[in-house]
């Protein structure tokens, strides 16, 4: 290899050793930037939700208080209501206490509530409140101040909005019926509304948050906003078939909205059938029809229409109904049904199994009954006599031949 062919080589490697080392070095230097903590050492901030709300005469005011440490040092932060209206009662409380410092850790926050409630008499008009907020060697401040402005008491249809899509449900006694409300609070601020309903004696009746199964008596909805709510209800397992009202209030405070709900029964359909002696067996002779009574009874809440019956038999068999129909049978009611059983002539001697069916207008009843059929007893006698009569002339012809 020539001397200039080692040089050129011996560059080449030298720019590949220091090309990561001079081209590297911006994107690290970038990297060590986006890494640094351009937070101050120490510094608070302390703000409400909203800094301007408008209420109606005695309305309580609640919402959300924020305490922020934006700095890196973590910090004790005293709060208190520096400024307070004549005639109002103001606090920042915690879900279980009333505070007056919370500790904040570098670059967190804390979220409490901030609560004024008027007194009686309170009028008209904007009242100021201001909530200061230290650390706790009083070197870093923050505030924030909220107007409250007190005005009428919309009317109470324009207040509280419930609608239904399905006020009217319909089905069986033994059902479980879930209408859903939609409630509307048409208010500025958020209130806490209280669930209550009247339902038939013995009736079960629940409400519940959409697509949950929990039960409640109450909930919350922000200002402007809706909620959804499931009414659950289960009829009295005697209710007869019939149309039920429900009336659900929706309250807050002295405010209070009605919706009325109906509940259509059309009873329980259920059929029973079966022997006056319960005995699900009978005899019969081949050809010969067999008579049974059976009883059909209306065991449910709803009148049953249009009773047919039916059977399921061996081949050749014939089973008829007198009466072939029962136009209605009330609940509670029981009717009897004449059977007539015949087994095919040429049936063979046994046990067959013979079903029969009662089908109403939304239900029905299979009896699966034993049938045991025989011979006729003359035919008994018919055969005794043939085999007299062949032993008798056997024993006639044994007496001629040995005459002879």
């Amino acid at each position: 290899m020539s001397r200039g062919s080692v040089i050129r080589a011996s560059f080449i490697s030298l720019v590949i050793f220091l090309w990561p080392c001079f081209f590297g070095l911006p994107a690290a230097w970038g990297a060590e930037e986006k890494d640094k903590d351009l937070r101050p050492e120490r510094g608070i901030a302390v703000y409400t939700e909203y800094s301007g709300i408008f209420v109606a005469r005695g309305e309580s005011v609640r919402m959300d208080l924020t305490a922020e440490n934006k700095g890196k040092t973590d910090e004790n932060i005293g709060l208190k209501i520096s400024t307070m209206p004549k005639g109002w009662k103001a606090s920042i409380k915690a879900p279980n206490y009333t505070v007056n410092s919370v500790p904040v850790p570098g670059g967190k926050s804390r979220t409490l509530t901030f609560s004024a409630e008027p007194e009686k008499g309170v009028g008209l008009g904007t009242y100021l409140f201001q909530i200061d907020a230290q650390t706790e060697d009083r070197k870093f401040t923050s505030f924030q101040k909220v107007e409250v402005t007190v005005r009428e008491r919309a009317p109470i249809s324009e207040e509280i909005q419930v609608t239904t899509s399905y006020p009217v449900l319909r089905g069986q006694t033994d059902a479980k019926f879930e209408f859903s409300l939609e409630v509307t609070n048409k208010g500025e601020s958020d209130k806490n509304f209280n669930l209550a309903a009247q339902a038939p004696e013995k009736w079960e009746l629940n409400f519940k948050p959409a697509y949950e199964q929990k039960q409640i008596s109450s909930f919350r909805i922000k200002g402007g906003q809706s909620q959804t709510v499931a009414v659950e209800v289960t009829p009295a397992k005697e209710a007869m078939a019939g149309s039920y009202p429900i009336i659900v209030w929706i309250s807050s405070g002295d405010k209070k909205a009605e919706v009325k709900l109906t509940v259509g029964l059309t009873g329980i359909y259920k059929l029973d059938a079966g022997t006056p002696t319960g005995i699900l067996s009978l005899e019969a002779f081949t050809g010969k029809p067999s008579i049974m009574s059976l009883f059909v009874k209306n065991s449910g809440s709803a009148v049953n229409r249009n009773i047919t019956f039916s059977s399921f038999k061996p081949e050749n068999w014939k089973v008829e109904f007198k009466p072939e129909k029962i136009d209605a049978l009330d609940p509670g009611a029981m009717k009897q049904v004449e059977v007539t059983i015949t087994p095919a002539a040429q049936a063979l001697v046994g046990d067959y199994s013979v079903g029969i069916s009662a089908e109403g207008e939304k239900s029905n009843k299979t009896v699966e009954f034993r049938v045991a059929v025989k011979t006729s007893t003359a035919w008994g006698w018919i055969g005794i006599i043939i085999i007299v009569l062949v032993i008798a002339g056997l024993g006639g012809l044994f007496l001629w031949l040995g005459r002879r």
